[in-house]
């Protein structure tokens, strides 16, 4: 009950012949939002014969201990408010006794232009009236900061701990869980504590949209490549025909043979619908623009590894088509709901072949761009792109923007370039750090800075991480297998989150399952593992060994990873059980190459595997894993062989007329 008291003038209930307390409707209702050490606020309550106030000192319900008859009409307002605070009746306000005590007489109060926001964290308003703030995180939501303000705040603290006004404070850790976080504020005299409970990874992921293309078509491969940043989707579909240029163009014209194109998606809610139809602004026949994409915010990266100018640099020469399949990447950015090309890049070294673009990993203004089969025999950092002796050694080309445009910062190579390593295949940005896969790399080292020379293990895979500070690069770590194996492809997939690393190997063969199992049992040829690593200042170090939790023959567990802080997404195209949707019988293996994702967590050092999804419309050799984006709440995962001819979000999954249209599935 409400602290208060009540004054009535006037003969009060007596008025109508009912004594006071005894019979008649009770009005009364809740008060919240008030702050501690105020004076309280006086509600007042008014209806034929009564003039009653009360004041509640603190949050709660209250109860004017007036009497209405039957049929009689009231109302109740804020007589006088509390010292700087602001109240108000916000319902329940007016009525007629209908014979029923009356409790919903709603009083709110806040102090004016008080703020608190979770930088980082989407779908979260503050309600300043509500003393516990529950936050339903996702298992990505590994930190939290908190930016507090208001013209009447004289102090804030977070767990007792004093936070600057008007900053973002330092983050706190959120484990896996229930975590409680409480603020406390000062206006002067007045007090208010918060109680923020966040629930990280409590919810198990469900499937919320099918999409397709707007133009779905046989063999258009959409999906083979998916990229998603907040609420917006990219999704690549590289062997779509049209020949539109640019944005929003017209899909119906297939007279450029796997020209490529990209979609982008963006939700409301829960609901996903299509934003923009991209085209390169120089569409041309066997470009397969959409290959790869990566989105970072309103920004945009697509590559088309076999488009075929000799242009060099930003915004070249488009139209000359004598180095073909060199490669190029476009990038694109968002006004609002409107999209427009801001570049077109190609290599500083640009050659017949080299798939520049292949790979592509977008992290604010700066893009990473491998190049798998660039020839150079150049190794480290900006060495001599013009000797061609080591054919698809690969390279990688970072970029940066200033305003609107772009130019190469830097060109890179592996410190141990060899002929065929495929050095770019995979790249991965994350703050100032990048990851490169090589992943047909030679060496028999293991683990971390081991031995490069010795190439006794072919196709086993290397990773290379790179440092910037400033414009400099520098390589930081050499990662291999802790089981390095030959033709492991160790590195086929990589993906960057802070100090975590995971590495997809699709073609190792051990047969364990789940995590950290016997590495050494090679009778599941093709399975595929995972390697995460973790970096403490400049050293790294394998933190765990992940398997499926159905490790099977040729599923290629690893063919694609995302990873966003304590969260891991595995993709295994290949996987072959005919289960649907979440956790279902990963035994029945009657649908080959169906494919399945395998979401991972993380507490502490520990991880464990907590969902296995499978399509909502599984069918043999669509490929469910080929590619997989974690942001937020939402996973995003491909199916570039699935073959339905619906289009646009959950259409008909059932019509199989258009084989290897392919598809999307957005779970949350």
């Amino acid at each position: 009950m409400v602290v208060g008291s009540l004054v009535c003038w006037g003969a009060c209930n007596q008025v109508f012949g009912i004594p006071a307390g005894l019979q008649g409707n009770r009005i009364g209702g809740q008060v919240r939002g008030l702050w501690e050490g105020t004076n309280g606020v006086v509600v007042r309550l008014q209806s034929e014969g009564i003039d009653a106030l009360f004041t509640a000192a603190a949050d709660g319900d209250f109860d004017f201990d007036a009497r209405l008859p039957l049929g009689a009409s009231y109302s109740v307002t804020v007589a006088t408010q509390p010292e700087q605070h602001a109240c108000w009746i916000e319902s329940g306000g007016s009525g007629t006794a209908d014979g029923t005590d009356i409790t919903n007489v709603s009083v709110a109060c806040t102090v004016p232009a008080i703020s608190i926001s979770l930088p980082g964290v989407p779908g979260w308003t503050f309600d300043p009236m509500e003393e516990r703030q529950t936050i339903a995180g996702s298992i990505v939501l590994q930190d939290v900061s908190f930016a507090i303000s208001g013209s009447a705040l004289t102090r804030a603290s977070i767990d007792d701990v004093p936070v600057r006004l008007g900053e973002a404070s330092p983050r706190v850790t959120l484990p896996l869980g229930t975590t409680s976080i409480s603020v406390s504020l000062s206006a002067g005299a007045l007090a208010k504590r918060y109680l923020f409970v966040f629930h990280r990874g409590a919810a198990v992921l469900q499937q919320l949209a099918y999409g397709k293309a707007s133009n779905p078509d046989v063999s258009d491969g959409f999906g083979i490549s998916v990229s998603l940043s907040g609420d917006t989707l990219a999704v690549g579909a590289h062997h779509e025909a049209s020949a539109a240029t640019g944005v929003n163009g017209n899909q119906a014209d297939n007279t450029a043979f796997d020209s490529g194109a990209v979609y982008v998606f963006v939700r409301s809610g829960a609901s996903w619908t299509q934003q923009a139809y991209l085209k390169a602004s120089n569409t041309g026949s066997n470009d397969l623009f959409g290959y790869s994409v990566s989105l970072s915010g309103d920004t945009l990266a697509v590559g088309a590894h076999r488009e075929s100018s000799a242009a060099t640099g930003a915004n070249g020469n488009q139209a000359d088509n004598s180095a073909g399949a060199s490669g190029a990447v476009y990038v694109f950015v968002r006004s609002g709901a409107s999209w427009t090309q801001q570049a077109y890049l190609k290599a500083s070294n640009t050659g017949v072949g080299d798939s520049f673009g292949q790979a592509v990993s977008l992290a604010g203004d700066a893009l990473a761009v491998g190049a798998p089969n660039e020839a150079s025999a150049a190794t480290g950092v900006n060495g001599n792109q013009a000797d061609n002796s080591a054919n698809a050694s690969g390279a990688v080309y970072v970029f940066v923007r200033s305003g609107p445009s772009w130019t190469q910062q830097v060109y890179l190579k592996a410190s141990n370039t060899g002929v065929s390593d495929g050095f770019g295949t995979s790249v991965s940005l994350s703050g100032d750090a990048l990851a490169v896969s090589a992943y047909g790399e030679d060496s028999a080292a293991t683990g971390v800075n081991g031995s490069q020379a010795n190439n006794s293990a072919a196709d086993s895979g290397a990773v290379y991480v790179f440092v910037r500070s400033g414009p400099s690069w520098t390589q930081q770590a050499y990662l291999k297998a802790s089981n390095t194996g030959v033709s492991d492809f160790f590195a086929y997939s990589v993906s960057l989150s802070g100090d975590t690393l995971a590495v997809g190997a699709p073609r190792e063969s051990s047969a364990a399952t789940g995590v950290n199992g016997n590495q050494a049992d090679n009778s599941a040829g093709d399975s595929g593992a995972v390697y995460v690593f973790v970096r403490s200042g400049a050293s790294w170090t394998q933190q765990a060994y992940l398997k499926a939790s159905n490790t099977g023959v040729g599923d290629s567990f690893g063919q694609a990873v995302s990873l966003a802080g304590d969260a891991l997404a595995v993709g295994a195209p290949n996987e072959a059980s005919a289960a649907t949707g979440v956790n279902g019988n990963q035994a029945d293996n009657s649908a080959n190459a169906s494919g399945a994702v395998y979401v991972f967590v993380r507490s502490g050092p520990s991880w464990t595997q907590q969902v296995y999804l499978k399509a909502s419309n599984t069918g043999v050799s669509d490929g469910f894993g080929t590619s997989v984006s974690l942001s937020g709440d939402a996973l995003a995962i491909s199916a570039y062989g699935e073959d339905s001819a619906a289009t646009g979000i959950n259409g008909n999954q059932a019509d199989n007329s258009a084989p290897s249209a392919g598809a999307v599935y957005l779970f949350h």
